[in-house]
């Protein structure tokens, strides 16, 4: 039986309509690919939360469970796990998002998006991101 993990992610997009996109360090499963922010949900969390959390601890950053809209989710298996997760859109934080846990940061505009390699379950977002935004 296939293991599901459940993570939740984040669009956070600045003023100028760009997209925040964190490169996995070093030591990690799929170093170096470029991702949204996020991470685990915890038991007993909801994904909401479990992004509120995650942003501070990585980013340094404050939001509210009421910013984070629903965009889209990915479903994508991996050799031995399946990733379900749900990607909310996010506009105001408090905060400059800075790096906590070693990952490089970039902003990028949604059409330059597909010039970063991402793991197999984020690219099927970049289209959706460039209709949205």
């Amino acid at each position: 039986m296939t293991k599901i993990v459940l993570v939740s992610a984040v669009a956070l997009i600045d003023v100028d309509g760009r997209v925040l996109l964190a490169q996995r360090p070093a030591g990690k499963s799929m170093a170096g690919l470029w991702e949204f922010p996020g991470g685990k949900v915890e038991a007993g969390e909801t994904p909401e939360a479990a992004l509120v959390r995650e942003l501070q601890e990585e980013l340094g950053i404050d939001t509210w469970q009421s910013c984070l809209a629903p965009l889209t989710f990915a479903s994508h298996s991996y050799d031995d796990f399946h990733l379900l997760m749900p990607v909310f859109a996010c506009r105001k934080w408090n905060g400059t998002p800075v790096s906590n846990e070693g990952q490089t940061l970039k902003w990028v505009r949604s059409e330059n998006l597909r010039d970063f390699e991402m793991p197999p379950a984020d690219i099927p977002l970049i289209p959706i991101l460039r209709d949205w935004l």
